[in-house]
């Protein structure tokens, strides 16, 4: 991947340059900021630029010699992917027993989608981390001198989940690097890294994509420009979610059926109903369910900005709307916190391994007596 081929950024690209060419590249660089700001295709156009045997006068990555073409299909030699995968049959688990299907995913969901990555590991019931075998297999590989390069380069997406002992046995790399070593970091939530690994990073803040950059991005793969409009002020930046709208994606109208249904039987107090919803939830696995908790949340913070009239912080597609202008009178001043406070304990509940049957039907419950205040 090019500079070239990443909307946006050119500060950021600006900065990665001067350091590759100035020879100070610090050896552990953190890039970190929201979802779908393009943060790993940054990592990758700086890996292929430091790589380059013939870079550009514009400052960019040739494209055509030997190490670019290598890049280009995820196979540089002196380029190591780490990321979070789940375990094979229990046996330890490293990123090269996933690589193909993370090469397809990167060819796929260039701005890093992790609900499609968790879909791609065809294991809805685990929560992808980066294993002490991963950081076993690092240490030994760095442990050899650069092939064909000044440098080795680890690109390692998310380490907010490494597994604290695989932290730790990457902290002595990262605080006596190698000197043909450079750790790139992807983060989508720094606060998840640990301290001493975070407190020797150089880090760099990527923001997310302004609403006309998003707007633009979208309009290249063909939506119209009314639509892409609507779709970037709905998405805040977070590109993974602008093309999930712009694709109506099964999963949004799925989650706002789930939630619809689950308003409706609630409030008229079908409790075997709930019951085989809960159900139904439940055995979607562990990842699906966080995400409609986390969905569900944002859905009662919209019919709240309804319900209150502040048109302008409402961010909802037209399905949405449609279902959140008859619901949203019964989201109010007396029930509101007692909503979020009960979809967000249960997010942590399943995020801790609860029994999800248990864990949905109680929330159903309790939904049914806050929605009568």
């Amino acid at each position: 991947m090019r500079f070239a081929d990443i909307p946006g950024h050119e500060d950021i690209k600006d900065r990665l340059r001067r350091m590759a060419d100035s020879g100070h590249i610090p050896h552990a660089l953190l890039l970190e900021g929201n979802p779908g700001a393009g943060k790993f295709s940054l990592a990758r156009a700086f890996a292929q630029y430091i790589h380059c045997e013939n870079r550009t006068a514009d400052g960019d990555s040739c494209g055509t010699c030997p190490a670019c073409r290598q890049h280009e299909t995820f196979n540089h030699i002196d380029t190591f992917f780490s990321f979070p995968v789940v375990k094979k049959g229990g046996k330890p688990t490293i990123s090269d027993d996933y690589l193909p299907t993370f090469r397809e995913f990167l060819a796929d969901y260039p701005f890093m989608d992790f609900d499609h990555w968790v879909e791609a590991l065809d294991n809805i019931n685990a929560q992808p981390q980066i294993y002490v075998e991963e950081g076993n297999e690092l240490l030994r590989r760095l442990n050899y001198m650069a092939r064909q390069s000044a440098y080795k380069i680890v690109l390692l997406w998310l380490p907010e989940r490494l597994k604290e002992e695989t932290a730790n046995k990457l902290l002595k790399l990262v605080e006596e690097p190698h000197s043909d070593t450079i750790f790139i970091m992807v983060s989508n939530n720094s606060r998840g890294i640990l301290p001493t690994i975070y407190s020797r990073t150089q880090r760099i803040r990527v923001l997310r994509y302004s609403d006309a950059e998003t707007a633009a991005i979208l309009r290249s793969k063909g939506i119209d420009a009314d639509s892409a409009e609507n779709i970037s002020r709905i998405a805040q930046g977070n590109i993974n979610e602008a093309l999930s709208l712009a694709g109506m994606s099964k999963d949004r109208l799925k989650y706002l059926d789930s939630f619809a249904t689950l308003m409706r039987m609630a409030f008229q107090r079908k409790v075997a109903e709930l019951r085989k919803w809960s159900n139904d939830m439940a055995a979607a696995g562990r990842e699906p369910s966080m995400q409609f908790l986390d969905y569900s949340a944002r859905l009662l913070r919209e019919n709240l900005m309804l319900h209150t009239g502040v048109e302008e912080l409402i961010t909802l597609n037209q399905a949405e709307r449609n279902f959140c202008s008859r619901f949203h009178p019964y989201v109010n001043e007396r029930n509101v916190l007692g909503l979020f406070s009960l979809f967000n304990d249960a997010r942590r509940d399943i995020s801790v391994n609860g029994n999800a049957k248990i864990i949905f039907f109680d929330l159903a419950v309790r939904t049914i007596m806050l929605l009568r205040k």
